[in-house]
């Protein structure tokens, strides 16, 4: 308890569960004002969005061809703590997880059904088209945003002594304020929960629809939330090192294998063409995609796509940008652009190319119906496509045990970076936050998400998103800025 800051720490429980009790009580209104209030930043505040994202990619990119690119985080004499491996597996695990098993087909088909711009009867385009927005959605512009909030919060802990906290990268003025800085970091803790709450939600629906679409059990999604709770518990009980770290190393090589079997019992061959194919196609149109604002359509498919992927990457980004810090001692600065831009965004092209070009190819050749599938229940995508592979049923069980190791990854990540953010002072490379405080927090991210299942489902949960994701994306325009003046103060010193 002697390294928990109250103030930080009550506060933000007491809002999260008055928020939630405040919901759970009033489920109709708040939906109606969760869905208006969603509405009404997507029709304004859309352009924004839009631009900040691009302007958090411009501004990873630039940085590794400064002068700053070789300053090492934790001092010319630091020390990797964790392998490139290790550190691949755990960002990976901690930035995408569930979410790369409930939109790896269902992002790419729902685009083929509902990007506004596709050409009628050209199949071929419109399949291209499909994959380069997915990997807009889930590649470099996502993984921009961990990249430069994650070196705000590694060079402050590890250059400058400062603590895990949101406040401590915004500058002196910020810092030395107690008020304003602990009401930056409570918004930041409650769009930490919020956000990891989202993808816990698509999880525990996911887990559900596969469960009832493969064995024909249906099992309460309270339930689901319950029992993976008591998991990410005992996960988060032992630690960085034994708990959080094997888990990752488990996902990873879970994945992986996973990607390999439907490579293999997919259409192979037309999977690689089309992967080459859509890289071209995400490189070529990459300005155009990211920079249109469906200003001439009188649709709505940005709400529902561009710009709630967006404000979900800022949603998530103090959760994940906080624990790449945690775990990225030790790297320079180029080297911690490259491994978090690049190689994660590689790994999401070559994992949305594979399924999605799977579940393409099956529309394409109409075999079975996927694409009323991903319209009527975006969870169930996944398994519909295995339906028409061979040994559709062993590779449901993985998927659904993959899902269950990324919820539990996700929720004793999520809970240990809550606790960071609500402690007293500098957390050392070697030490975890308090446990009581973990604790805590991994209850409150299951019970956050699973009120937002009742209030609305999938909706109410990509509506929370957006509303907390927009409102930090302006705290993360000033980290960057803090940023840039403190290496210029480093290469002075």
């Amino acid at each position: 308890m002697n390294n928990i800051n109250k103030p930080r720490f009550l506060s933000s429980v007491f809002l999260l569960t008055l928020i939630t009790g405040i919901v759970y009580s009033n489920l109709s209104a708040s939906a109606e004002l969760l869905s208006q209030t969603q509405t009404f930043l997507s029709e304004y505040l859309g352009w924004f969005i839009i631009l900040i994202a691009n302007g958090f990619l411009i501004f990873s990119i630039y940085l590794i061809f400064t002068k700053y690119s070789n300053i090492r985080l934790g001092g010319i004499n630091a020390v990797p703590s964790y392998t490139y491996t290790n550190w691949i597996a755990m960002l990976f695990s901690a930035g995408l997880g569930i979410g790369l098993l409930f939109y790896g087909v269902a992002e790419p088909i729902g685009n083929l059904n509902n990007y506004p711009e596709m050409i009628p009867g050209d199949l071929s385009y419109n399949a291209g088209k499909a994959l380069g927005l997915t990997n807009l959605h889930w590649g470099l512009h996502g993984w921009a945003v961990y990249s430069v909030l994650g070196l705000c919060f590694a060079f402050a802990s590890y250059n400058k002594n400062k603590a895990f906290r949101v406040s401590s990268i915004l500058g002196s003025r910020v810092e030395n304020n107690e008020f304003l800085a602990a009401i930056i970091d409570v918004i930041a803790i409650l769009t930490t929960v919020i956000g990891i709450a989202t993808s816990l939600g698509l999880g525990a629906s996911q887990i559900n629809s596969g469960l009832e679409y493969v064995f024909d059990l249906r099992v309460n999604e309270f339930v689901i939330i319950l029992i993976i709770t008591i998991i990410g518990l005992i996960s988060v009980s032992l630690g960085l090192d034994v708990g959080i770290k094997r888990l990752s190393q488990i996902n990873m090589l879970m994945a992986v294998g996973l990607l390999f079997l439907v490579l293999l019992l997919g259409p192979t061959i037309f999977i690689l063409n089309a992967m080459v194919q859509n890289a071209g196609v995400y490189l070529n149109q990459l300005i155009q995609l990211s920079t249109w604002t469906e200003a001439y359509n009188d649709t709505v498919y940005q709400n529902g796509y561009t710009l709630f992927y967006f404000t979900w990457w800022f949603a998530w980004a103090p959760f994940v940008s906080l624990f790449i810090a945690r775990i990225s001692y030790g790297r320079t600065i180029k080297e911690f652009i490259v491994g978090v831009l690049f190689v994660p965004s590689l790994i999401v092209f070559i994992w949305m190319g594979v399924f999605g070009n799977a579940a393409i190819y099956q529309v394409l050749n109409s075999i079975g119906d996927i694409s009323s599938a991903v319209s009527a229940n975006a969870s169930t995508a996944l398994f519909v496509l295995y339906d028409s592979l061979a040994f559709s049923k062993i590779l449901s069980v993985i998927s659904l045990i993959l899902i269950v190791t990324f919820f539990v990854t996700s929720s004793d990540s999520g809970a240990l970076v809550a606790s960071m953010l609500s402690s007293k002072k500098h957390i050392d490379i070697d030490t975890d936050s308090p446990l009581i405080s973990r604790v805590t927090w991994a209850i409150l991210l299951g019970v956050v998400a699973a009120v937002l299942l009742v209030v609305g489902g999938l909706n109410a949960l990509q509506t929370a998103v957006v509303i907390f994701g927009l409102p930090f994306s302006i705290i993360i325009v000033f980290a960057c800025k803090e940023l840039y003046r403190s290496l210029d103060e480093e290469l002075k010193e």
